[in-house]
C-alpha cells in the first residue's frame, strides 16, 4: 500500500517562504515519480512540480517557476517543496501524489495519479 503524508503548511506573509515535506511509504523514491499539486478554493487541482525516479525536477508551472523548487532525500523517503517569494495567489491545499505508472515524467492531470496524501494548507496573507 502506497502512503504519502504532507506537512509544513501554515500561514505566511507575502514574500515569505515555506518548505513542505511529503513522507512516502510502500515504495522507494527511485522507483516512481512524485508530484506536488495545489488546489485553491473553487479551482481545479493544479500541478506545480514533479520529481522523477532519477531525481530530475520537471513540470514547474509557469506561475511558480523561479520561486518553487522540488527536491528529495531518498534515504529519509521524503520529497520537499521549497516555496519562496510567496504570493496570496499561492494560497491553497498542497498535495503530493504518486502513481506506479509514472517513472521518468509526470502527467499534468490529477486524475492520472492514484495515490494522494491528505494535503497541507498554505495561506499567504498579511
Amino acid at each position: 500500500q502506497f502512503k504519502l503524508v504532507e506537512s509544513g503548511g501554515g500561514l505566511v506573509q507575502p514574500g515569505g517562504s515555506l518548505r513542505l515535506s511529503c513522507v512516502i511509504s510502500g515504495f522507494r523514491l527511485d522507483e516512481y515519480a512524485v508530484a506536488w499539486f495545489r488546489q485553491a478554493p473553487g479551482k481545479e487541482r493544479e500541478e506545480v512540480a514533479c520529481i522523477n525516479s532519477a531525481g530530475l525536477s520537471l513540470n514547474e508551472g509557469d506561475s511558480v517557476k523561479g520561486r518553487f523548487a522540488i527536491s528529495r532525500d531518498v534515504a529519509s523517503h521524503t520529497v520537499y517543496l521549497q516555496m519562496n517569494s510567496l504570493k496570496p495567489e499561492d494560497t491553497g491545499v498542497y498535495y503530493c501524489a504518486e502513481d506506479e505508472f509514472w517513472t521518468s515524467w509526470c502527467p499534468a492531470k490529477s486524475s492520472d495519479f492514484a495515490s494522494w496524501g491528505q494535503g497541507t494548507q498554505v495561506t499567504v496573507s498579511s
